[in-house]
């Protein structure tokens, strides 16, 4: 072989998102923290993400999260998520499979029946609690970083939408939350391309008019995903978060439901030791309960807590032969989705 670079993962998914989880070969990426890391792969040096998430190699759906060695005191892995669009700081069901993956691979010793990992990300520790029997993680409890409103029922007039109401918030990156029947549509995943081309359309225009930064963490910044609601009859919350350049995450959405718990809290329809249904597009669920309250930057914010389950499903040696014509990685609009003309 005259391989130039091989990366090994883990295949997992999470609810039915999939979470590749890079466990060797990932070379150094320069950083004192997490978050200088994330801020390297999106402003100086992108060809790692393009290598993992985009074609020949990848395809548009699911992460690839990269093992990096923590840089918090405490911490037992550094991850950082890569996906078609950037790099972000957090998501809880790549979370979720990068845990299932240190334990099932062996990487993190597993305990049971439960077992903690530390996490380092981008957007603060995270501390994942695994259920483990008979040498597998059967579930897995997020405790997710801090979590806020950053504006209620803010106005954003959207061509072929009309004017429509978005909750922005915080859940460990920056969402606009949109109720679905604002755009005349429900949550199904018949009705998936319709969600996915309305939410591209409402980020663009917020990331073009609004600017959002962490209040602490300058290199979060800008929307990273609009998540469609709905309320069910049975009392959970139904998401469809749509992701760049054109598809909607398979999972409930740990960040975006964390996100929205703060919208509940805000508005007095939750409190502490409250426990809900977050339920995804395609079904499967997550149990969002709210733990805590605390400030950011003197702002109110709650401490969720996201459980959910993954899967391993196999494992995958990537390489990049060095006369390969494709290796900076392309998108195709016939399967990606409209937005991906933008890709070079």
């Amino acid at each position: 072989m005259r391989w130039k670079r091989t990366i090994q993962l883990v295949d997992v998914h999470c609810e039915g998102e999939i979470g590749r989880v890079a466990t060797g070969g990932v070379p150094n990426i320069p950083g004192k923290t997490i978050a200088e890391q994330l801020n390297h792969i999106n402003t100086v040096d992108d060809s790692l993400r393009r290598f993992l998430c985009l074609e020949p190699r990848s395809g548009p759906l699911g992460s690839a999260n990269l093992l990096v060695p923590p840089r918090r005191e405490g911490a037992d892995a550094g991850f950082i998520i890569l996906q078609a669009d950037q790099a972000h700081a957090m998501s809880g069901s790549n979370a979720i499979c990068v845990t299932t993956a240190l334990l099932e691979t062996g990487m993190v010793e597993m305990k049971e029946p439960e077992t903690v990992v530390m996490l380092d990300t981008a957007s603060g520790l995270v501390k994942a609690t695994a259920a483990c029997r008979d040498g597998r993680c059967e579930s897995v409890t997020l405790t997710m970083p801090p979590s806020f409103v950053h504006e209620l029922d803010l106005e954003v007039t959207i061509e072929s939408l009309g004017t429509i109401k978005v909750d922005i918030c915080y859940g460990g990156i920056f969402y606009a939350l949109v109720d679905a029947s604002a755009i005349g549509t429900s949550i199904s995943k018949a009705n998936a391309r319709t969600l996915v081309e309305a939410g591209m359309k409402i980020k663009a225009e917020l990331n073009r008019s609004l600017e959002v930064v962490h209040p602490e963490i300058p290199e979060i910044r800008g929307i990273s995903y609009v998540m469609f609601r709905s309320e069910e009859p049975d009392g959970a919350v139904r998401t469809c978060t749509t992701m760049w350049p054109g598809r909607v995450d398979r999972s409930p959405c740990g960040t975006g439901s964390s996100a929205n718990l703060a919208t509940l809290y805000a508005r007095g329809k939750a409190k502490v030791g409250d426990v809900l249904t977050s339920r995804s597009t395609i079904g499967t669920e997550f149990k969002v309960a709210l733990s805590g309250v605390t400030e950011i930057a003197g702002r109110p914010a709650i401490i969720p807590t996201i459980t959910g389950r993954a899967w391993t499903f196999g494992l995958t040696q990537m390489a990049l032969d060095p006369f390969d014509p494709t290796a900076e990685g392309f998108a195709v609009t016939d399967v990606w989705g409209p937005e991906a003309g933008e890709i070079r």
